[in-house]
Order: structure tokens, then sequence, then C-alpha cells
């Protein structure tokens, strides 16, 4: 979506290149491996979701996020227990807490494939009596089936939980997640390239997302001025578009003269205001609208570049 195609010359091979980035080469991988090879120094740049880099990056300073953002791949790590039995009455993280039953004999059972997260949360919050299970994967099934009290899951929209009489509790989400780009602070600092390349993607990626869900809308309109058009479409509130409309003479020859009856205004519209504003272009006199995506909006430079120098020090 960002211009930036991947090619496979096989799709069953897990290495491939980006074309528009030279000296640049693509890895497939597993989530949480992309995480140990920036560690290992394997890898310079990773795209996986946040959840992952704090589980399995637990905390190392060598990770740095350059794009926290990607806004794709919505999640969040949150702490489930059953809707029945000792539990029915049960709806906070606190309540959970306070329930006699957790003992250092007899502690509570969490169910969870996140082991550096799960223990943090618990001791952060004041849980003392928890033994954590590993698992990888239904998890879900796990209370059900008598082997944990609650589980620590991904989840999106909660139906898997619903669908297995489980229940979400305030205070129980652990990380709020999605896809990001994170990079290796040694390679961005010492790989030749790396931090040039970074900054391209960066830059592709924020102009990118800042497009999405804009158009460009164009329109002609009869006017004897530049200013006096403007005045006509400012009028309109979802005609200002990002800094104001842009304005410039249609020239035509008529009876040999050049002449300039007509005027095009360019503005950037939201897709939820699209209509209502080429309704309000063609009342106030607009004709031949045009309509078309955006794929970038780039700003002067976005912050997050300067946040990334900052915490490389440069």
């Amino acid at each position: 979506d960002c211009q930036l195609s991947v090619k496979q010359v096989n799709p069953r091979q897990y290495v491939a290149q980006i074309p528009q980035l030279s000296n640049l080469e693509v890895w497939f991988q597993r989530p949480k491996d992309i995480v140990r090879k920036l560690l290992s120094g394997d890898l310079d740049l990773g795209i996986v979701g946040l959840d992952t880099v704090s589980e399995y990056g637990q905390g190392n300073e060598d990770l740095i996020i350059v794009h926290d953002a990607l806004d794709y791949g919505d999640c969040r790590l949150s702490l489930a227990i059953p809707k029945y039995g000792i539990f029915e009455n049960i709806n906070s993280l606190r309540e959970l807490a306070e329930m006699p039953q957790w003992t250092v004999e007899k502690p509570l059972r969490v169910a969870t494939g996140f082991t550096y997260l799960g223990p943090k949360f618990m001791k952060e919050h004041g849980l003392k009596h928890v033994i954590f299970s590993t698992a990888d994967g239904a998890l879900e099934a796990a209370p059900a089936m008598g082997i944990a009290d609650a589980i620590l899951d991904l989840v999106s929209s909660g139906t898997t939980l619903r669908e297995n009489n489980l229940k979400e509790i305030e205070g129980g989400v652990v990380l709020e997640s999605q896809a990001v780009l994170v990079a290796s602070r040694k390679a961005l600092i010492q790989r030749k390239g790396a931090l040039d390349t970074t900054h391209e993607i960066l830059e592709r990626f924020e102009a990118h997302l800042r497009a999405l869900g804009q158009f460009t809308v164009t329109a002609n309109m009869r006017g004897s001025s530049a200013e006096e058009v403007a005045e006509r479409v400012l009028t309109q509130p979802s005609l200002a578009g990002l800094q104001g409309p842009t304005v410039c003479p249609v020239f035509c020859k008529r009876d040999g003269k050049v002449t300039a009856d007509y005027y095009a205004i360019v503005i950037c519209v939201p897709k939820k205001a699209l209509y209502k504003s080429v309704q309000q272009l063609r009342a106030i006199g607009g004709s031949g609208v045009l309509i078309s995506p955006l794929t970038y909006i780039f700003d002067e430079e976005t912050p997050r570049w300067r946040e990334l120098l900052s915490k490389l020090g440069i």
C-alpha cells in the first residue's frame, strides 16, 4: 500500500526484495524469531506485533520502536476468567485478587503463552498467589477442562471468549497491541545505510497512514478572481482541506485572447465527508468534480523521525 512492493521469486522462498529500496533484503520469519534475530544482530529492521516485541524483547534496550502504530493487527493481551462458578460475580482485577481462594497451597492458575509479560503484570498489580502454565493455542478450553482458572491471551473481537463462556475483566488488559516497525539500535548506529533506509521506510509509512481515507477533490468554478472563488469555497466548512483550498485559473482562448473565466479548486477531503463536500461544491457553482484517492501526504518532517534520532543520541 505504501508503494513498497515485496517481490518473491518463488512464493515458497523465505527471502525477497523490495525493488524500490536498494541494498535491502526481506526475510519472512515467525514473529518471535523476528525479535530474536533483531537481538542477535541477524536482522536490522522488523515488522511484528508489539505484544511479540514486548514478550520476547523483554525490555532489551537494543530494540527501538521506530513506528508504534502501523494500523493493522489490532488486538489486546487480556486476562479472561469463566462467567460461571466462583467467578460469576467477579468483574475486575481487584476483585479477582481479593478472592480468598488463592493461597500458597492453591494459587490462581493462569494458562498463557506470555510467560514474561504475564508474571510481570501480576506482580505489578499485587497478585501474589499465581502460577502460570505454558500453552501456545486453544487456551479458551483450559478453564472448562479444569487445567486452569484463567487465561491470558490475545483478544481482538472477544467472540471466541464469549463462545467459550469466558469474560474479560476491568483492569485485566496487559497490553494494547498492533503491528509496529522495530529496529536494532546497534544496526542503525553501526551499519552503513541502515539509518537512511529506515528514514525512507518511516517517511513512506507515515505519509501513507496520513493519507488513508483521504481523497483529492478537484472541481471547476466560474469566478471573477481566485480570491472571490476562495471566499465562496471557505463559506463551506467541509471544503477547507488540510491547510485551505488551492485555487488556480483555468485558461481558455476567446476572441483571440487568453482569459480565465473558470478557476480550478483542489482540496483534500476525508472519506466520511466526501459526498457532503461534493454537494457543497455543487451548491456554490462547482462542476466537473473529479475525485481520486491519495497514496501519500508528506508533512515537513515526521515527529517519529526526530524521536528516533533522539533515542539514538544523534
